[in-house]
């Protein structure tokens, strides 16, 4: 077992030989948007995310469904597969089987399978003091699928979210092997920002300064979370931080701007500490393939005790 569950790594990872090891992990959860389609690429994005973040290829995947089948018709479930399907087949794979339950809610999301060289994998701990922090999709998608749940959400805000989140991490990917790789990159998903930064820095033993007006964040978002809708997600996110005191927060930064910091993604981007050095190659080829951000952020500092600094 070369990755397993001690630095709360985006997957598992078993060498299978010297030149071969198996990424193995699993993601799903409830609908965050009302069509079917996009409720199934966003939950197969969010689950091959995963495997993009340790610098694996995907293999195959397994579905993983619990639908109220005598509550929605099976036809819902059908657009839900689809949507799936496809975005596994953007990503150069196929679903070759799963397992369902009959469930009060609908859930999905997949077992993800790739392959990496023992070599070549990137963890999310391994960030060194002069790295610099670059993110690669745009932060507030807690906040509008609360939004959506709501019906508060405008719907060009609705369909922008739907295509960050169904956007595969493959180019991001594909950006860090392109520049010499990474010290160390994992995904941007539950636990927000700074909760996945957290990991990062104290799995590293380093601390992170970031810069606010550099963290790219979905226009509509704010005005959003000025009117109240927050998931409780963000909220548990931005608690844990302050009672941990793993944050220290710039003079002028306010408590809105601490929550959309502290977010809960879904289908987020990847969270890359590269050398300085490589970081203008890390950048540039994002924003040639389209990435929906490319956007340096902070950078890693001197600090064992794993501490945060975010200025405007």
């Amino acid at each position: 077992m070369l990755v397993g569950a001690e630095t709360a790594d985006d997957a598992a990872v078993y060498r299978l030989g010297p030149d071969l090891a198996l990424v193995q992990t699993l993601d799903y959860f409830t609908p965050i948007v009302d069509d079917p389609y996009s409720f199934g690429a966003i939950a197969a994005a969010n689950a091959l995310s995963d495997l993009y973040a340790m610098g694996a290829t995907p293999l195959f995947a397994l579905n993983v469904v619990g639908f109220p089948v005598n509550k929605l018709p099976l036809a819902v479930l059908k657009d839900i597969l689809r949507g799936g399907a496809d975005k596994a087949r953007e990503a150069g794979i196929g679903i070759v089987g799963g397992h369902s339950i009959d469930d009060a809610e609908p859930k999905y999301g997949l077992v993800c399978t790739g392959r990496v060289h023992p070599d070549r994998i990137w963890k999310n701990v391994g960030a060194r003091p002069g790295d610099d922090l670059v993110l690669t999709k745009p932060l507030g998608m807690g906040i509008i699928s609360t939004a959506i749940k709501r019906e508060k959400a405008a719907p060009a805000l609705i369909q922008r979210a739907i295509e960050i989140m169904a956007t595969l991490n493959r180019g991001a990917a594909d950006a860090v092997a392109a520049c010499g790789g990474a010290d160390a990159v994992t995904d941007v998903t539950g636990f927000g920002l700074l909760g996945h930064l957290r990991e990062m820095t104290a799995g590293s033993a380093v601390g992170a300064r970031l810069r606010l007006g550099d963290v790219p964040i979905l226009e509509g978002v704010w005005d959003l979370a000025r009117a109240g809708l927050v998931p409780g997600g963000t909220q548990r996110n931005f608690q844990h931080l302050q009672a941990t005191h793993a944050v220290e927060w710039g003079a002028g930064i306010t408590e809105l701007e601490q929550l959309v910091l502290s977010d809960a993604q879904t289908s987020g981007g990847l969270l890359v500490a590269v050398p300085h050095a490589r970081t203008v190659a890390l950048l540039d080829h994002p924003r040639a393939a389209r990435t929906p951000a490319a956007a340096r952020i902070g950078e890693i500092v001197a600090d064992p005790s794993g501490r945060i600094w975010v200025d405007r």
